[in-house]
């Protein structure tokens, strides 16, 4: 099976090493280059009998005025929260969704870390869906009032780990291959600038509905096809720094038929984070599929570290 990145890549990625594009080269070369680095990054919620509670209709305590940081992935913005916002809010939780650059891991960490210490005060704990996740396990260590770290479908990387990396050792659907070649599943339109290299990425409609969200109904799925936002496709080569989730506690919800991050992949990261784990059987947009599922998640980790 042909994975995202090349051989040379895949022997990088096994010694932990970054990628890095130094030199301009044409479109073309772009477009080949972009099959390294792009690989998703998306989420998906799964969750177990024990777990499912319904989400209760009454305020929840929030004696130390905890502030819940709401990050969205790859392809998306804000409003993929909705669902979340409306409940937190109506439980008596301060929430705020900044918007996410998507221009890559360190600016982009860099940018939640800034949000975080202009339009805060007192606790936080910080939400991330799907590259979400990524970003908010570079900034977790940016402040002394960043309490806790919520997963949702999302990665969850170690140090020194690229996303791209991580996807192509899984069984994703976003992962290129003979039968399924790289432009079915992507488009990729290069920066225009003459100095850059990079590239945006898109998601193609046929992977919104059959990898992204394919249990959102099709006017649904329409809708975030149109809508999405592009990612910089040198995000997934670049290499994470030291996690948060080595020092904060952290709660993480697995999406059962989440196709861009397979489950056993999201699995292994939460594991490696000593995450609490719910299970939901749902595309990687359990967020969306799912709300009260992950509202009850968040509010868990919150009461917890609040």
């Amino acid at each position: 099976m042909a994975q995202f990145a090349p051989a040379d890549t895949a022997r990088a990625e096994r010694k932990a090493l970054p990628m890095h594009q130094s030199t301009r080269h044409p479109a073309r070369k772009i477009f080949a280059v972009a099959t390294v680095a792009v690989v998703a990054a998306i989420a998906v919620i799964p969750v177990s009998a024990a777990s499912a509670a319904t989400h209760r209709n009454h305020p929840a305590p929030n004696s130390k005025n905890l502030t819940i940081v709401l990050e969205h992935g790859a392809w998306a913005d804000g409003s993929s929260w909705s669902g979340e916002v409306t409940r937190l809010e109506a439980d008596g939780y301060k929430v705020l969704v900044p918007p996410n650059p998507l221009r890559g891991l360190a600016s982009d960490s860099a940018y939640l870390a800034n949000f975080v210490k202009n339009h805060t005060t007192g606790p936080v704990l910080l939400v991330g869906h799907s590259y979400g996740g990524a970003v908010i396990t570079d900034a977790g260590l940016s402040d002394p009032e960043i309490k806790g770290l919520v997963y949702v479908d999302a990665f969850a990387p170690a140090q020194g780990q690229t996303l791209g990396g991580i996807l192509a050792a899984s069984t994703s659907a976003l992962n290129a291959t003979t039968a399924n070649p790289i432009a079915s599943i992507f488009a990729i339109v290069p920066f225009d600038d003459p100095t850059s290299t990079d590239a945006d990425v898109y998601l193609q409609p046929a992977t919104v509905k059959n990898v992204f969200a394919q249990d959102l109904s099709p006017a649904q799925q329409a809708l975030i096809a149109a809508e999405q936002r592009p990612i910089a496709f040198s995000t997934f080569s670049e290499q994470a720094s030291a996690p948060a989730y080595a020092s904060l506690p952290s709660w993480y919800v697995v999406g059962t038929q989440d196709h861009a991050i397979p489950e056993a992949t999201q699995v292994a990261m939460a594991t490696a984070a000593h995450s609490k784990i719910t299970y939901v059987n749902s595309s990687h947009v359990s967020l969306i599929s799912h709300p009260g599922l992950v509202t009850s998640v968040i509010e868990k980790a919150a009461e917890s570290v609040g």
